[in-house]
């Protein structure tokens, strides 16, 4: 609803709802700030807006006072949105790209590069992660409970944690900024268009509560918000084998397969269910007695717990049955053009009916307290913060088939690039009865426990001074110093689930559930059950670490980073072109550390765990330019010039690794590597906007970043084992080993250019023409590009062994958002789309692998009615929401789209909501 009034409200919101961002001197100020006096406007002649077109202007108000080249999402934009976590949310802005984790985005790219380049902070402080890497996963932070996100494009020496693609700042609310009590409550009732399927129905739900107060003549201010999700958990899904090779084929061991056609080993399909949960929990305490002292007390919590299960038929195509006869047998195969199996009729093979269990439990905390003394000429603020976060998972495995053994199928394949292929069983597996939890081809089960701790200490001390009236240029100059302690423990237990002493167990009726509709991929009707009771009662499980090959997988990496800089903030003007801007540098000592364990076989049983700690230490200065001229009619053009950092991988830093020596004395070992230096980069960026006052802008930006170094996955044959090898003890008949040797792990090597631009626009469309006032349109399109190209042999089996580009890079990345919103009504529809790009899953081993992804169009839409003022009802808001709105597929792929791994659909979700403001 649009109110023609004179006022400030609108771009006064978008100072306070973003205090880490000022506005006129510096592009960054410290966590919990309050803007400085003169930051806002003095032209104060505005249209106060509510709903989308509020967000979009405060958006738009505080790009336009930057320095430097950001992206912003105000408070109403996030609210109005069809969005459960912040990740959707992120995923609308120009040069972003979000990749798809069950259904929900998850990781976001930031400028064409993988989310290990971009850091994400929490009110200016940088948070820790439940993954095994430092990147944030977003979803696990309600939308609700974020007030505003700032995404740095360009660093300055002040911005502390800064990425190397870009900076992230989520920012909780401030309770001082608003006037008065503020109560928000919001509901949600959603259903998945996939249904209900075995234990789990179609629908989910979601609210919130926000409270907002002043006290004591506003020198005391709270604000609490709650948030919670329940939603289901449904998923479609066929995958195949990696790799699909010529290899066996070649060899003849594929019977009916000519020579030379590439050929994958075992195809799957599934139905996944189970319920995804979070409860996230803010509040905020500020205590400002007088204008020279502000304390702000922040406090974070989020949980949340995914349990889901992956009822699946799954057949192994590589002539392995179990050892019976006959074997496997191709008949009519089918190949294309490219050499690529596209279907036959397999005989010979004993499909399994699997169930795969897993739970996940995940919690953040984060606590910052902050305090800032502003002086006439100087300010000083102290920051101290801590933050932790854990995993723990468990993952569990049911494998049945038909018995008494062997009951041999022939089974009809069609494999489908672009929609579910086609598994057609010539028996029938709906019968829970028939089916026995056994010694399959793939053993009775297995098992694993993973889990993860992060924690991060951190503290700030900042000094901003005024500077003297002989240097006309500067405003005034930052001084500080940031410490930071990390800490990251990973540890994998792992087991076979056998058979209890019962042998042969089928489940029970009282453990079943509805059966799974396999129906999309051509088999029907397939059991499904509850798998950890199943495990309780008939197998039995023990995890352990301390087997050879799961040694490794405990490690801790340990950070201690120290950052100071030094900014001088550009005030001035040339003739009638304004200057602002900063110009400094950072400087950053690193020690990071690893510590894990190492099997020696040649050791005495009992005595060939021993331990390995290794690290380094480097510094690094990043000196920064930032200036923005600001030319007449609201024209501002940007120019950027910066040396950037990103610490490498946390798990590619863990000291685990597998050794041995050989018969001849060579040594080799392939593990992590402690002693990686970081990925750095130089980066220049250039930007033109043109302003239309508060309501539309226009935007085109160049960026360019030379990457000096970027971290492989390699083999060097001169790797020094003096450590290890002088534990070794040489059997009989062997030679001494040797103290150089090849080892596989990431390694520092060459980098490459990174290029891009990038095109916005955002405005409403009654300036074209008076009948279409309300309407309006967001748009955005980037194109990246880069002459860097990756090895990376742990992902080989699904990228191959040849050079691959960046990964999460996506050549074209397109927004648009269309909306209209008048008298209380608003719509909505968005659309994000990026093509094709190099992604990176969990496999079942744990590890980090890559694949090719099929590019994504999705689109999401909502309306909403809000009551007038004058109403009885004033203050409720009705709304309805759709996700997913053409059920977009996600699709990866092993080198050419003509052999597909895994083609998934989540379903359309629809919302029913609520919202009352008083």
């Amino acid at each position: 609803m649009l109110n023609r009034k004179r006022s400030a409200l609108s771009l006064a919101l978008a100072v306070a709802l973003t205090p880490s961002l000022a506005l006129a001197q510096s592009t960054t100020t410290d966590p919990g700030t309050t803007p400085p006096a003169g930051t806002a406007a003095t032209d104060l002649d505005t249209i106060q807006v509510t709903g989308i077109r509020r967000g979009i202007e405060n958006a738009i108000a505080i790009k336009q006072d930057a320095t430097s080249v950001v992206e912003v999402i105000s408070a109403e934009d996030i609210g109005k949105l069809p969005d459960v976590s912040i990740a959707e949310s992120l995923a609308r802005l120009p040069g972003l790209a979000a990749q798809r984790v069950a259904g929900r985005a998850q990781v976001i790219s930031v400028r064409g590069l993988s989310p290990d380049f971009a850091t994400t902070l929490l009110n200016g402080r940088e948070v820790v992660s439940t993954g095994d890497n430092r990147s944030v996963e977003f979803d696990q932070y309600p939308s609700e409970l974020v007030n505003g996100v700032t995404v740095y494009k360009t660093p300055d020496a002040a911005l502390v944690g800064q990425g190397l693609s870009g900076t992230i700042d989520m920012q909780t609310v401030r309770p001082l900024a608003f006037g008065e009590r503020v109560i928000a409550l919001s509901g949600r009732y959603s259903k998945n268009s996939l249904g209900k399927a075995a234990n789990v129905d179609a629908f989910g739900n979601r609210f919130s509560a926000s409270y907002i107060d002043q006290f004591a003549e506003d020198t005391w201010g709270i604000a609490l918000g709650f948030a919670h999700s329940d939603n289901p958990i449904q998923e479609n899904q066929v995958g195949l084998y990696e790799p699909w090779t010529t290899e066996h084929t070649d060899n003849g061991d594929r019977p009916g397969v000519a020579p030379g056609t590439l050929f994958s080993d075992g195809i799957k399909a599934l139905r996944r269910t189970g319920n995804a949960k979070r409860d996230g929990y803010m509040a905020t305490v500020q205590f400002r007695p007088s204008n020279v002292w502000t304390s702000t007390l922040d406090m974070f919590h989020t949980k949340a717990e995914q349990i889901d299960t992956a009822n699946q038929f799954e057949v192994n195509l590589s002539n392995y049955n179990g050892n019976y006869t006959p074997g496997l047998f191709i008949s009519n195969p089918q190949v294309n053009g490219n050499g690529t199996f596209t279907g036959g009729t397999a005989s010979g093979v004993y499909p399994l009916v699997r169930g795969m269990y897993n739970k996940r439990e995940d919690k953040i905390d984060a606590f910052g307290w902050n305090n800032e003394l502003t002086f006439d000429s100087f300010k000083l603020t102290a920051d101290v913060n801590y933050s932790k976060a854990t995993r723990d998972e468990l993952n569990l495995e049911n494998n049945l088939q038909l018995t008494p053994m062997p009951q041999l199928d022939t089974i009809g394949l069609t494999i489908r690039p672009d929609g579910f292929s086609q598994i057609r069983p010539g028996l029938d597996y709906s019968n829970p009865e028939a089916l026995y939890l056994t010694n399959t081809i793939y053993g009775s089960g297995y098992g694993k426990v993973p889990q993860v701790e992060d924690r991060l200490k951190a503290a700030r001390l900042q000094g901003t001074f005024n500077m003297p009236e002989s240097l006309s240029w500067f405003q005034d100059v930052d001084v500080g110093v940031n410490y930071a302690d990390r800490r990251k423990e990973k540890s994998q237990a792992e087991g076979n689930i056998l058979l209890g002493a019962q042998g042969d167990a089928n489940v029970g009726s009282d453990l079943q559930y509805a059966p799974v509709n396999l129906g999309f991929a051509g088999i029907g009707y397939i059991p499904a059950w509850n798998v950890p009771a199943a495990v309780n009662r008939y197998m039995t499980f023990n995890p352990v670490t301390n087997l050879d090959y799961l040694i490794p997988k405990s490690w801790v990496v340990q950070e201690k980073t120290t950052t100071a800089w030094v900014r001088a903030n550009i005030n001035t003007d040339i003739g009638n072109v304004g200057v602002r801007g900063n110009i400094g540098v950072q400087m950053i000592s690193t020690d990071q550390s690893s510590q894990s364990n190492y099997f020696d076989r040649s050791r005495p049983a009992g005595q060939e765990v021993l331990p390995i700690d290794e690290g380094k230490k480097y510094t690094d200065w990043l000196p920064s330019l930032n200036l923005a001229f600001m030319f007449p009619h609201q024209q501002t053009l940007r120019f950027a010039v910066a040396k950037q950092v990103a610490r490498p991988r946390v798990d590619q830093m863990r000291a685990g690794l597998e050794f041995g020596v050989s018969d001849l004395g060579i040594p080799g070992a392939s593990g992590g590597n402690p002693l990686l230096d970081p990925w750095r980069a130089n980066a220049v960026d250039l930007s033109y906007e043109k302003y239309f006052g508060e309501k539309a802008y226009v935007a085109a930006a160049l960026f360019y970043k030379d990457l000096k170094t970027y971290v492989y996955t390699t083999t060097v044959d001169d790797h020094d084992f003096t450590d290890l090898v002088a534990s070794w003890i040489t059997r009989p008949g062997a030679l001494p080993p040797q103290t150089i040797g090849t080892f596989t792990a990431p390694q520092n090597g060459e980098g490459g250019a990174l290029r891009g631009l990038e095109l916005t626009a955002s405005f409403p469309l009654e300036m074209l023409a008076d009948p279409l006032l309300g309407f309006g349109v967001q748009a955005s399109a980037t194109f990246n590009d880069s002459d860097i190209k990756i090895m990376d042999p742990e992902s080989a089996s699904s990228v191959g062994t040849d050079p691959i580009s960046l990964p999460g890079l996506s050549k074209r990345v397109y927004n648009f958002t269309a909306y209209y919103e008048r008298n209380g009504f608003e719509a909505r529809v968005s659309q994000r789309r990026r093509s094709d790009f190099i992604g990176e899953i969990g496999n079942f081993n744990g590890n980090r692998t890559l694949r090719y992804v099929v590019g994504e169009n999705v689109t999401d839409a909502q309306v909403s009615y809000t009551f007038a003022d004058d109403s009885a009802l004033h203050g409720l808001t009705l709304l309805l929401q759709g996700s997913n709105l053409t059920n977009e597929p996600y699709r990866t792929y092993a080198g050419t789209k003509d052999r597909p791994l895994e083609y998934i659909e989540w379903g359309r979700t629809y919302m029913l909501g609520v919202n009352y403001k008083f």
